[in-house]
């Protein structure tokens, strides 16, 4: 019987691609780049930048972040390995912050210095959380970033174009989305949190749950009341 040799070929067809898009991936996780909690317009957000090697081979010892224009208050989380320094940029004019106050300076850069130095092929992670600018829904938000290195450094700056080649060192970037009522300064969506709802009934506002726990106490009773009706026919 001639066995046919397309699976071999779908087998093989599979694996291959499957290896394509492990180095795809691999090639992706070794720039710096951002990952937002929320791209809404306006929303407040948590944006964690994760760098994945080092300056060909050399150990990263910093990591200095540029904030786009339009971001003003940028809170960055604490972290044990790195000193954190906020370099502030003097406004033309004073900006209300929506709290009653106003803003006479900037967050221009957000600047990461290792206190011992990340060894090539280590990755490490620094969030900074920040309101998104009011924008149309596509606008480009780009963080030019610096990652220098005991010997050397990557300058990941280069602007990202739509329908052109992946530059070499593109900085990290993302697009804005339409505003969402819903995100909000203390949300879950732009505190990276998240909480389960219990659903309810709509007339009584009694919860499923409730519902379910009343039941099975009935159908509890019923048995028990059956068991004994039983045990004492039989006695």
């Amino acid at each position: 019987m001639k066995t046919s040799a397309l699976p071999a070929r779908l087998a093989l067809g599979g694996a291959l691609g499957l290896g394509a898009t492990f180095l795809t991936a691999g090639a992706a996780s070794a720039h710096v780049t951002v990952t937002p909690s929320t791209t809404s317009s306006g929303a407040y957000s948590v944006l964690t930048f994760s760098n994945g090697h080092g300056c060909d081979g050399s150990p990263t010892t910093r990591i200095s972040i540029s904030i786009p224009d339009g971001i003003y208050a940028v809170t960055p989380t604490r972290h044990a390995d790195y000193s954190i320094e906020k370099v502030m940029e003097t406004l033309d004019e004073p900006i209300d912050d929506g709290h009653g106050g106003e803003y006479t300076e900037r967050v221009a850069e957000v600047v990461y210095t290792a206190t011992t130095p990340l060894p090539d092929g280590y990755r490490d992670a620094f969030e900074l959380q920040l309101k998104l600018p009011d924008g149309e829904a596509g606008d480009q938000l780009e963080f030019p970033t610096i990652q220098t290195c005991e010997t050397g450094e990557t300058a990941w700056i280069d602007e990202t174009v739509e329908g052109e080649p992946e530059p070499d060192a593109p900085a990290p970037a993302f697009a804005l989305t339409a505003a969402d009522s819903g995100t909000g300064h203390g949300s879950d969506e732009a505190t990276g949190s998240s909480t389960a709802a219990v659903s309810t009934d709509d007339d009584s506002g009694t919860s499923t749950v409730t519902w379910v726990a009343l039941a099975l106490g009935a159908l509890g009773l019923l048995l028990g009341g059956a068991a004994f009706v039983r045990s004492g026919t039989k006695a």
